[in-house]
C-alpha cells in the first residue's frame, strides 16, 4: 500500500541511523510505501569489507557490483574480501581505516563502491526515492562517498554533526564530472593554514564518467539560526533541512547557552534549545522536524505548523528490516513490554564531545563494567579528530584511544574519561563486531531516542514478536492531514 503525499517531497522521512541499521533493506521497505527512505553511509566502507568476508548471504553485495559502471574496481574487491561461505566466527576481519586526507586509488575505490551498492540495493525494483546519510564530522570518506551514492541514482543526501557548507556545491560539481575539494575541520589550525581533501572523478575512473544527476541536499540543524547561515552562506541550493530536538536518538547538539547537568549527569536543554518556527517558516525552505515525532498526533502537529514532514528514527530502528541483531530487537521489545527501558543522553561516551544517546543494555559498553573491560584501541577512527601537528602536516587523534597515546599528540587527559569507541560500538551492533586476537568480541553500544518505549504501538497483536516498516507508515500516517501545510 502506498501513502505517497501529493506533494513532490515525502510527508516521512526515515532516519538514517548508526552503522548500517539504516540498511539498504529498511530504505528499501520504506521507500516502496512512497516516503523517503533513508540509507546510512557512516563506515559503509568497513560495512560492505565485512558483509563480504562473511559471505555475502543472500548474494545481494555481489549482484549489486555486477550492475557497477568500472567491472574492473568491483572485481578488485571481491576478490580481496570476498570469504565463500564466510569467515569462521573467530576469525579475525581485515583491518580497515577512515580515508586519510591523501587516499590511494584502492582506498578510494572501496568507499565508492560501498556507497554505490548500499544505494543500489534500497533502489532496486521499485521507482520510489531514496536518500542516504551521513555525519559531516567524519570528512576524508565524503567525496568519495557521494560519487558513488550518485553513480547510484541516490535522490536526496542528509547531512548534519556540523556545518555542512561545502556540500552543495560539492554535488553540483560532481554532477558534471569536475573535481571537488572539502575544507578539512583541523585543531590548531592557523590563517594561513590550507587543509582539504580533494577527489577528481575523471581520474578515479580513468576519463569515463556516466551522466549524473544532482540530489537533492537536506541540512540536518538543531536551530533555525543555523538553518538560516546554511540556507545564506552554502555554495549552492539547500534544499531543505532536518531540525533534530535534543530527543532525537544518536548525537544531539549541546545545550545552548551556559550548560548544566540534571542528577543523572545529563544535559539540560531548556528554552533556548526550542525550535523557532516562526524563523524557519520565514526561511521559505522546505523543512522536517525530528525528536519524538513517532505519532499521528505529533506529524499532524507539525505538518499544522508549517513543517514539510517530520524525519522518524526509533520507531523504524527496531523493526524487522532494520539492521539492528535480532537479539538486540528482541531485548528492546521485552523492555517495553515490562516497563524497563533507560536511555542517557551521556554527556562524555562519544569522543566527538556532543551528547550522546546510550540505551542501558546488559551485556553492552553502556555498562560501566564492560567498557572498563575493553582494551582501548581505535583502530577504525571514523570519529577522530584532526590536528595541526608541530610540522604543519595534519595528525588524528580520538580521546576514546589509548590515553598515553592521545595526550602524546597533544591531546589533555582530562578528554579521555568516560569516553567509548562508538566506531566499534556501532559495528557490533549490526552483527559486524571485530573478533580480537583473545576470542574477545566488541560489543554493542546502543542508540535511540527518547520515545522508544512507544514503539509497541506499531505491534499488531499485543503479543506479536516483530514489526515491519510498512507497519510503522501504515500507524504514523493514518489520519494525518497530509494537506495540512499546503
Amino acid at each position: 500500500m502506498s501513502y505517497l503525499s501529493p506533494r513532490e517531497d515525502p510527508v516521512l522521512i526515515q532516519g538514517g541511523m548508526g552503522a548500517a541499521v539504516s540498511a539498504w533493506q529498511l530504505a528499501r521497505a520504506v521507500s516502496l510505501t512512497g516516503q523517503l527512505g533513508v540509507v546510512s553511509g557512516t563506515a559503509i566502507d568497513v560495512v560492505l569489507a565485512r558483509r563480504l568476508q562473511q559471505g555475502d548471504s543472500g548474494g545481494h553485495v555481489r549482484r549489486a557490483l555486477e550492475d557497477f559502471p568500472f567491472p574492473e574496481m568491483a572485481e578488485r574487491i571481491v576478490n580481496r574480501y570476498f570469504v565463500p561461505g564466510g569467515k569462521s566466527a573467530n576469525t579475525s576481519f581485515l583491518p580497515e581505516r577512515v580515508l586519510p586526507v591523501k587516499p590511494t586509488q584502492e582506498q578510494q575505490e572501496l568507499v565508492v563502491v560501498a556507497n554505490f551498492v548500499e544505494v543500489f540495493l534500497a533502489k532496486e525494483g521499485h521507482d520510489g526515492h531514496v536518500g542516504i546519510n551521513y555525519l559531516e564530522k567524519i570528512q576524508t570518506p565524503t567525496l568519495p562517498s557521494l560519487f558513488g551514492a550518485m553513480l547510484a541514482g541516490v535522490d536526496y543526501v542528509l547531512m548534519g554533526a556540523g556545518i555542512p557548507r561545502a556540500i552543495p556545491g560539492v554535488l553540483d560539481r560532481l554532477a558534471n564530472g569536475s573535481p571537488v575539494e572539502l575544507p578539512l575541520n583541523v585543531e590548531g589550525a592557523g590563517r594561513d593554514d590550507h587543509f582539504v581533501t580533494c577527489f577528481d572523478p575523471m581520474t578515479f575512473s580513468g576519463g569515463a564518467i556516466p551522466w549524473l544527476e544532482r540530489p537533492k541536499f537536506l541540512a540536518i540543524v538543531a536551530s533555525a539560526s543555523l538553518a538560516s547561515l546554511l540556507a545564506r552562506k552554502s555554495s549552492g541550493r539547500v534544499d531543505g533541512f532536518i531540525v533534530e530536538g535534543p530527543t532525537a536518538g544518536g548525537h544531539n547538539a549541546p545545550p545552548r547557552g551556559k550548560g548544566s547537568l540534571n542528577e543523572r549527569g545529563e544535559p539540560v536543554y531548556g528554552a533556548k534549545d526550542e525550535i523557532d518556527l516562526d524563523a524557519m517558516r520565514a526561511l521559505g525552505v522546505p523543512f522536517w522536524l525530528a525528536g519524538s515525532y513517532g505519532s499521528a498526533e505529533r506529524i499532524d502537529a507539525a505538518l499544522q505548523a508549517g513543517a514539510s514532514g517530520v524525519q522518524v528514527g526509533t520507531a523504524f530502528a527496531f523493526c524487522n528490516e532494520s539492521g539492528f541483531r535480532s537479539d538486540i530487537k528482541q531485548r528492546v521489545l521485552e523492555m517495553c513490554r515490562d516497563g524497563s527501558l533507560d536511555v542517557v543522553t551521556d554527556p562524555l561516551a562519544s569522543p566527538t564531545g556532543f551528547p550522546f544517546k546510550v540505551l542501558q543494555l546488559e551485556d553492552s559498553l553502556s555498562e560501566d563494567s564492560i567498557n572498563q573491560q575493553r582494551h582501548r584501541i581505535c583502530d577504525l577512527g571514523f570519529l577522530r579528530q584532526a590536528y595541526r601537528k608541530t610540522n604543519g602536516s595534519v595528525g588524528w587523534r580520538c580521546p576514546g584511544e589509548p590515553v598515553a597515546a592521545y595526550v602524546h599528540k597533544g591531546g589533555v587527559i582530562d578528554e579521555t574519561v568516560g569516553r567509548k569507541c562508538v566506531c566499534n560500538g556501532l559495528l557490533a551492533n549490526v552483527g559486524l563486531g571485530q573478533c580480537r586476537g583473545d576470542g574477545n568480541s566488541e560489543r554493542p553500544l546502543v542508540t535511540c531516542g527518547n520515545d522508544l518505549a512507544s514503539i509497541t504501538r506499531f505491534l499488531k497483536t499485543p503479543d506479536a514478536e516483530s514489526y515491519s516498516a510498512a507497519d510503522v507508515v501504515e500507524s504514523l500516517l493514518a489520519g494525518v492531514s497530509i494537506g495540512a501545510s499546503l
